[in-house]
């Protein structure tokens, strides 16, 4: 589904992230680790074509993405939930959502109702502005906006963060479904490791910017959470 080799990414002359080769299959559910600064965000933002510069391939179902511009990579089937949310506080929740449509084939605008189905919450405040909603609301918000593009592969930059316990078991729960149950490829930097172990099938360490491990997620045991993940 999804494959880098020999990436690097820069910003500016500086080089974040330094010969990244990691595949993603079709349906994987794959999980990002890393202490902070490792370069968990930067590898999302090389794969989306947001840093200055990118050598190496990044292919999506066989397809270069390395020389597209970030639109035309969502166009292909990437969908992003950035870290901090990124919906347009000034916007509706109708608005925000609206947004994910326009990097679709031919959707024409439509809010799909079983993206409203998974947060419920959403319908209710469908003309509330977004910047009054809660940080968990705002989170629901973001997912569903990316699922409005339909993408193939799903990049989610650490969901959980900030979010009342209560609607974090929500998220998990709902990426776990999308995953499992409707077989969409997700990607996931995460620091919650619970969260990891229950969701992932594998996972990848980084380390200053470069894959320190990768392997089934039976094999991230308390050993190597201790050698490359406690500071």
């Amino acid at each position: 589904m999804l494959e880098l080799k020999n990436v690097d990414g820069f910003y500016g002359r500086s080089r974040a992230l330094q010969s990244v080769s990691l595949s993603v299959g079709n349906g994987e559910f794959l999980s990002i680790l890393g202490r902070n600064g490792v370069g968990k965000t930067t590898l999302l933002r090389t794969v989306l074509g947001l840093m200055s510069r990118t050598t190496g391939s990044i292919r999506l179902d066989g397809v270069e993405l390395n020389t597209l511009p970030t639109y035309e990579r969502a166009l292909a089937g990437l969908g992003y939930v950035p870290q901090g949310r990124g919906i347009l506080p000034a916007f509706t929740v109708r608005e925000n959502l609206l947004l994910g449509t326009f990097a679709t084939q031919g959707n024409n605008g439509r809010i799909a109702e079983w993206v409203l189905e998974l947060f419920p919450i959403l319908k209710e405040f469908l003309n509330r502005k977004g910047g009054n909603l809660s940080g968990g609301q705002q989170q629901q918000l973001a997912i569903a906006r990316a699922l409005l593009s339909e993408p193939k592969i799903l990049l989610l930059d650490e969901p959980t963060e900030g979010i009342q316990p209560n609607v974090v078991e929500q998220i998990e729960d709902v990426l776990i479904d999308l995953n499992r149950k409707q077989q969409l490829t997700i990607v996931l930097v995460e620091q919650n490791l619970r969260f990891a172990r229950r969701a992932s099938g594998r996972f990848a360490i980084l380390n200053r910017g470069s894959v320190a491990l990768t392997d089934d997620i039976g094999k991230l045991t308390d050993d190597v959470i201790h050698h490359h993940l406690v500071v």
